[in-house]
């Protein structure tokens, strides 16, 4: 890899991949370009702060592979520098008989993937782990735990600084354009435009991945489409609840998880998410809207077709938004002591999906290479548990390149 390289977003990933350059190549110069007046602003500060340990995913996937050695780099980061993380645990609680079916594969799945101790367990057991949680059984995973990514991208933002990135809050990134061997990044701060020479440049834009990509003389798709995904919390008193995470069996009919009740590491008890096409890029409430990303999704057929597929899931999750006495039901399914005045507004964070042509949502992480320059296409969960293995990744894929 050359000497001056940009990095666009100050996400986990970003700032992940500005350290990992600087720790294979310490003479180079790397630049981190982030739009907003502080990292983690987006989807790593918006998460639920899970780390995955990889139970669902498509065996051999970039995913699945990411995202277990991802897990390792992680904990041996935090214990490094000290930063708290709790091995709480994670159940899938299956309701009745059709969903107890579906635990065998995905134990195989985790099995395959090399999660640790990973079983099914009885009604019984699972009420000795989780004594307010009802199901017929359920796959305990005992090393899913849980972590602040705001916090892990801070430190290892202090690690980029310190080997000598600079990173460059309130630049906002509005060209990119190769020249020769370079290529010319155009920053906007305030009011004014500066441009500046790279030799290499990796795109990590989250929620504008798509737009970035097309900047950078990438093909359009796939496309992002913002979901929105709200929270409520439980009020302190109520924490005592769950000892852990609990979570549904996934259905392979609709195309997100549903709700579920997530511990954070501050102590905050999470109900959530839903899932609702959100009104802007960037629109954390039903009151932000943008009529320029919303032209966009009516212009994307591929929106359309993913509607016509699924639009009952895209009803009730909608329902769910505007009812909270709805989506407390959904988790009163497996918590049934769980009441409506138990629950306060929590936060709500945006999931930059990938979504092909055929309206299929872009399942595995998906990393484009055009002439010297890299984008993440598709990075939704697990980047975060992922970052340090994506960080590798890239920068060995672009390495191997040569140019």
């Amino acid at each position: 890899m050359s000497d001056r390289v940009a990095v666009v977003g100050g996400g986990i990933v970003g700032v992940a991949v500005a350290r990992e350059i600087l720790r294979r190549r310490p003479t180079a110069e790397v630049t981190l370009f982030e739009k907003e007046d502080r990292l983690a602003a987006h989807q790593t500060g918006r998460n639920s702060g899970v780390v995955h340990a990889g139970l669902y995913y498509q065996p051999g996937s970039i995913k699945a592979v990411l995202c277990r050695r991802g897990v390792g780099l992680l904990e041996q980061f935090c214990s490094e520098r000290g930063i708290r993380r709790i091995a709480c645990g994670k159940v899938l609680v299956a309701l009745d008989e059709a969903e107890r079916g579906r635990l065998g594969d995905i134990l195989e799945r985790a099995q395959a993937n090399g999660v640790p101790g990973v079983r099914i367990i009885s009604a019984e057991e699972l009420h000795e782990l989780e004594p307010h949680v009802r199901g017929v059984a359920a796959l305990h995973s005992p090393s899913t735990s849980i972590v602040d990514f705001a916090e892990v991208t801070q430190a290892l933002a202090a690690d980029a600084a310190a080997a000598g990135a600079k990173i460059l809050l309130g630049h906002e990134v509005v060209g990119m354009r190769s020249v020769g061997a370079e290529v010319v990044i155009s920053a906007r701060t305030g009011g004014s435009t500066a441009e500046n020479p790279f030799d290499h440049v990796v795109v990590c834009g989250g929620l504008q991945s798509d737009r970035l990509a097309q900047m950078a003389g990438d093909k359009p798709d796939p496309v992002i489409m913002p979901f929105r995904g709200e929270y409520y919390a439980l009020k302190p008193e109520r924490r005592g609840l769950v000892n852990g995470l609990v979570y549904p069996v996934p259905d392979p009919r609709y195309p997100f998880l549903g709700v579920h009740v997530t511990p954070r590491v501050d102590g905050e008890v999470l109900i959530g998410p839903n899932a609702v096409l959100a009104l802007a890029r960037e629109g954390y409430t039903w009151g932000k809207v943008s009529v320029p990303d919303l032209a966009g999704v009516a212009r994307t057929p591929a929106f359309w077709r993913f509607a016509r597929q699924h639009w009952r899931t895209g009803v009730r999750e909608m329902y769910g938004s505007l009812s909270k006495r709805r989506f407390v039901a959904a988790a009163r399914a497996y918590v049934p002591e769980l009441r409506d005045d138990d629950v306060l507004p929590g936060r709500a964070g945006i999931r930059a999906q990938a979504m092909d042509p055929d309206g299929g949502l872009v399942d595995d992480f998906r990393i484009s290479f055009r002439d010297r320059i890299a984008v993440l296409r598709n990075a939704p969960s697990p980047a975060a548990t992922s970052a340090l293995a994506i960080a590798e990744h890239v920068v060995t894929t672009i390495e191997n390149r040569g140019n």
